[in-house]
């Protein structure tokens, strides 16, 4: 069929349908260049050729067929989930294969939407509490195994924290700086009671879980491949959730060293 031939409707909910997986991409923080792939692989499979799209992190423009229907759609919410990425990129390449019609992929994408796909919340802390006290052992070379156990408490009990700030407020970076305070007070009152124990060790492994490797390196990899914008957004949000950390354990040694 020719592209001139098809229907206003179904450009439409081609360009609806891309415009949902490269939203659902970015939010769980997929590459720039994942996400334009993935769009044009909707579009290309749909019939449409031709697809032209910019997407930063903040928002997506799309334009498809031949009077250029165009549309734009905002990201708010941006988090690390690989788990939505892979099932969105598992749901264009079931769609390729034609093992679904574009309506089931519309509908398994606003399913996605709606329930996002996540841990829960206990195993999130507990990989929290193993990943803390085993990065203090990877980074410290001067510790003592009594810091072991505390480095799992703190990194446990602070993620909690976090988790627990994130559900009730939307405010950027302040779920990082008030987990930090909390880890730094929880810290230090540790070492107060068990004087063996060293406040840097301890620190230095629980704060790992909220440190924005993954985000610094997808800033890096869009930089790299010419996304200046993506990158350049993406690396200074990795850098204020590295300030609200040292912020907030700065803010607890502070507060709390002196009295204690």
């Amino acid at each position: 069929m020719d592209q001139k031939d098809l229907e206003p409707q179904y450009v439409a909910e081609v360009l609806d349908t891309c415009l949902k997986a490269g939203r659902l991409m970015i939010q769980g923080g997929s590459e720039m260049y994942r996400v334009e792939d993935t769009m044009r692989r909707i579009a290309s499979n749909a019939g449409i050729e031709g697809a032209r799209c910019f997407t930063t992190p903040t928002g997506i423009f799309m334009s498809l067929g031949p009077h250029s229907y165009t549309q734009v759609t905002q990201i708010k919410d941006r988090n690390i989930n690989l788990e939505l990425v892979d099932r969105v990129n598992n749901l264009s390449r079931e769609f390729a294969a034609k093992k679904i019609t574009l309506k089931q992929l519309q509908t398994k994408l606003q399913d996605l939407s709606n329930s996002t796909p996540n841990f829960p919340i206990w195993l999130q802390i507990f990989g929290a509490t193993i990943l803390s006290c085993t990065l203090m052992v990877l980074f410290m070379n001067d510790y003592d195994w009594i810091d072991f156990p505390a480095a799992a408490v703190v990194g446990g009990v602070g993620y909690g924290v976090y988790l627990a700030i994130k559900k009730y407020t939307n405010i950027r970076f302040l779920a990082e700086l008030v987990t930090a305070i909390f880890m730094g007070f929880l810290t230090i009152g540790l070492c107060k009671i068990f004087p063996k124990l060293l406040v840097d060790n301890i620190l230095i492994g629980s704060l790992m879980t909220l440190v924005p490797g993954v985000a610094i390196t997808n800033a890096l990899r869009d930089l790299f491949g010419g996304d200046i914008l993506s990158g350049i957004v993406r690396a200074t949000e990795a850098l204020l959730t590295a300030i609200a950390l040292g912020g907030g354990i700065g803010i607890a040694i502070k507060l709390l060293w002196g009295i204690l």
